[in-house]
């Protein structure tokens, strides 16, 4: 064999060869996913407890609204491919990075704008038809903002491929889902200090102040942490120009093919069925927790924030106990059904807790479901690897992230959705009496937690059928049956 029989990469020069990434870059590029955390709290976390407690929007409206930026998640797969052929900027990844999450830091403030207008209108005349405009508006700009979201998060994990090798890359992702949860704890930080000054029944007037400043500086941080985390990181360290030449079939799979390759196995059907439920079970009540911080145990908007800091660390310290101590002794499906467990437990005492309305027992209630969802995390991610084959990781582990997106924003409109159903049923009911004035609509909220732990326990059923031999022994033959049907 001559040097020209060899792929380029091997052909390559050896000045061409690109530096192995360390660990301070590593934490460098990590900074991105915390500023993403950030953002997540914005929108879940403080824009949605203003909705449906502050300004009375009905909980379907407003987690519906607020999903409309996850279900635009199928742009992923189009931004994925506009980054692979047609650098912006001068950049395959960073430029995408940079325009996608200055355009999130402004359709964040635009949408709280548009929510102040929509509350105007139901405080003027109450709830009816001429909401629905504003309602309108507000969807239409979040979804700009997931297709803005989806711009700039799928060339960052594009990005990380291209910067790191075997050896690196699972210690990168690792970093990266820590950051994460490490923004969401400084967005709680940030949020705090903001809007402290805000009382239980501040006026109006106060609540927009300080939700506006709280939207200008957070956004403007995130964007100075997404332009420092990644500048000159693709130009030193990126790998894409040298790995080109070596693209293979797997670049030319459509969203049309790979769900075909998903459906082809009856064992990879049944594993997304799985995780289908798990997502839902799992995310369900994001967007009720702060309302039912504030509507039921009578917590201020910040302290209703800290709730998602309680929910961080016991992720984060899921994940890392998990990662080091639980997988390696019980092993990876016992792992998960240990989770789906304990979340199950801990989302009975997020019910029970509401009896008491002790902010205390919520929080510890809400960081023991963070240690579950920690748990659950890593357990269903290093699974995955073992329902993945490597000749279509990407469009596994990528349709994977398309379903959890899109699992997510049906757990927003559905927790919404039985929310309002429960205060429907607590109405019906004619809740009254001194006991009624603090917890009147905690049955309602009660049906959410339940019916999460009730989808918990499904997933355990779903998990116990699922087959790792049996997946790794056809899985091969199912995927180039579908690839060979596609191009017939």
């Amino acid at each position: 064999m001559t040097t020209r029989d060899l792929p380029p990469t091997f052909g390559a020069p050896p000045d061409d060869a690109k530096p192995d990434l360390t660990t301070l870059t590593m934490l460098r590029l990590g900074v991105f996913n915390m500023g993403l955390g950030i953002m997540s709290l914005l929108t879940l976390g403080v824009l949605n407890r203003v909705m449906i407690e502050e300004l009375q929007v009905p909980a379907l409206i407003a987690a519906g609204v607020i999903a409309v930026h996850q279900f635009m998640a199928p742009a992923r797969v189009w931004f994925g491919q506009l980054s692979d052929s047609k650098p912006l900027f001068g950049y395959h990844r960073s430029g995408y990075i940079w325009l996608g999450i200055t355009t999130v830091a402004l359709t964040s403030f635009i949408a709280v704008q548009v929510v102040w207008r929509l509350g105007n209108s139901v405080e003027t005349v109450g709830w009816g038809s001429q909401a629905y405009p504003w309602v309108g508006l507000l969807a239409v700009v979040f979804a700009i903002y997931g297709l803005a979201l989806s711009a700039t998060s799928t060339p960052f994990t594009a990005l990380l491929v291209d910067v790191s090798d075997e050896s690196s890359r699972s210690r990168l992702v690792g970093i990266g889902w820590a950051m994460l949860m490490v923004g969401i704890i400084t967005g709680v930080i940030i949020s705090t200090i903001v809007l402290r000054p805000i009382t239980l029944d501040a006026p109006l007037e106060q609540v927009r102040a300080s939700i506006n400043r709280l939207f200008i500086v957070a956004p403007a941080v995130v964007c100075f942490l997404a332009f420092i985390s990644t500048y000159g990181i693709e130009k030193k360290y990126s790998r894409l120009s040298r790995r080109s030449s070596l693209a293979n079939r797997e670049d030319s799979i459509t969203l049309g093919s790979a769900l075909k390759i998903l459906t082809a196995s009856r064992q990879t059907g049944l594993f997304f069925t799985f995780l289908l439920v798990l997502s839902l079970s799992l995310f369900m009540q994001d967007a009720i927790l702060e309302p039912y911080g504030g509507e039921v145990f009578r917590m201020r908007i910040a302290e209703t924030t800290q709730l998602n800091a309680a929910f961080g660390m016991g992720t984060l310290l899921g994940i890392i106990f998990t990662g080091f101590f639980v997988v390696p002794r019980i092993g990876k499906k016992r792992t998960v059904t240990l989770g789906c467990v304990w979340a199950a437990i801990c989302l009975v005492l997020l019910s029970l807790s509401g009896i008491t309305g002790q902010p205390a027992l919520l929080m510890t209630a809400v960081f023991c479901f963070g240690i579950a969802s920690g748990v659950l995390t890593l357990g269903a991610i290093v699974l995955m690897l073992d329902l993945t084959v490597a000749e279509t990781a990407g469009t596994f582990i990528g349709a994977w992230g398309l379903a959890q997106a899109i699992a997510r924003g049906s757990a927003t409109v559905l927790g919404g959705g039985l929310l309002d159903l429960g205060k429907t049923l607590v109405r019906n009911f004619h809740v009254s009496g001194a006991a009624a004035a603090q917890g009147e609509f905690l049955p309602a909220y009660a049906l959410v937690f339940l019916t999460q732990a009730a989808g918990m326990i499904l997933a355990i059923f779903l998990l116990s059928r699922v087959n790792i031999q049996e997946f790794q022994a056809n899985a091969k033959d199912a995927i180039a049956a579908a690839l060979q049907s596609d191009m017939d």
